[in-house]
């Protein structure tokens, strides 16, 4: 079925709407905190996946004021291009340096070499698509299989310890984009547009739901977080209106805090260099001012406000 008396099918419409909404989402949350390069790098991923599922859905279409020729070149470009930015991604999201020749140099030479070559040089010359198909796509089916490996290894030297939760997030996205290899063969045999939209996006949509499920969860944490933080800004306040209130000595203060931190008399002579007797004598006068009798009552007290 298609959508709005375009060549787009439905399913790549919905595959284009879930990522749009995704991205958005994912961008709000990158821009609250920048120091996430993780999620820039996989910004640039949805936004390719989204301009590839738009331009491989419309093109080519005569309808549109735009050649046909120069219409097949933008769609396979943008495979092209999504294929090329997979090893980019994995090295520079989760810092995986024993790929950096083959996501800089590798696909350059392996992925849009080719495409240059066949898809825009040779298409424009003789307007044969088939043949910049099946010859286009031939080093680039090898190659991402080289690709698929080094990632592989790249991702077992980085992660010896298994249980790390970026280890299950990196395995998870390297099986999302496993599909991929099979890109070449989709446009080798023209197996269409339904099954190359699901190959390319189910994956992906799958670890965009894991992104978005980790965000919530960080948000929750650091919710609790603030809430501890500002109960104990709220404590250490509380604790020096009472200070002054029950006129503490600068000493009485230092001990209160000890004993507040658990401490026992012993070693709070030792960390202030006072006899243990001092501390008691200490301890005894705060209790009088403060009239309690004995620490967990003090504690509470001068947390608590009068």
């Amino acid at each position: 079925m298609e959508v709005f008396g375009t060549e787009m099918l439905l399913i790549t419409f919905i595959f284009v709407v879930l990522e749009s909404v995704m991205f958005f989402y994912q961008l709000i949350y990158y821009l609250s905190r920048p120091q996430e390069k993780q999620r820039l790098y996989y910004l640039i991923l949805l936004i390719i996946l989204i301009v590839y599922n738009i331009t491989g859905g419309l093109f080519p279409d005569p309808e549109i004021a735009l050649p046909i020729v120069a219409q097949n070149s933008i769609a396979y470009g943008c495979g092209f291009l999504m294929a090329s930015y997979f090893p980019y991604y994995f090295y520079k999201a989760f810092e995986l340096d024993s790929l950096r020749f083959h996501a800089i140099y590798g696909v350059l030479l392996f992925f849009l070499l080719p495409f240059f070559i066949f898809f825009v040089i040779v298409y424009s010359v003789d307007n044969n698509l088939d043949f910049a198909i099946k010859n286009g796509v031939v080093i680039p089916f090898f190659y991402s299989f080289v690709i698929l490996w080094q990632i592989l290894k790249a991702i077992r030297i980085k992660f010896k310890d298994r249980n790390e939760e970026s280890f299950i997030e990196v395995l998870a996205m390297y099986a999302a984009v496993i599909p991929w290899a099979a890109m070449p063969l989709i446009a080798y045999f023209d197996w269409g547009q339904r099954v190359e939209v699901l190959c390319t996006n189910g994956g992906l949509i799958v670890i965009t739901f894991m992104f978005l499920s980790k965000s919530v969860k960080t948000a929750r944490l650091e919710y609790q977080q603030l809430l501890e933080l500002s109960l104990n800004e709220d404590k250490s306040s509380v604790f020096d209106e009472n200070s002054q209130n029950y006129n503490l000595t600068n000493r009485e203060i230092e001990i209160v805090q000890l004993l507040r931190e658990g401490n026992k008399y012993q070693t709070i002579a030792e960390k202030l260099y006072i006899s243990e007797s001092t501390v008691k004598t200490h301890v005894r006068n705060v209790y009088d001012k403060t009239g309690v009798c004995n620490r967990v009552e003090l504690v509470h007290k001068m947390e608590q406000r009068a």
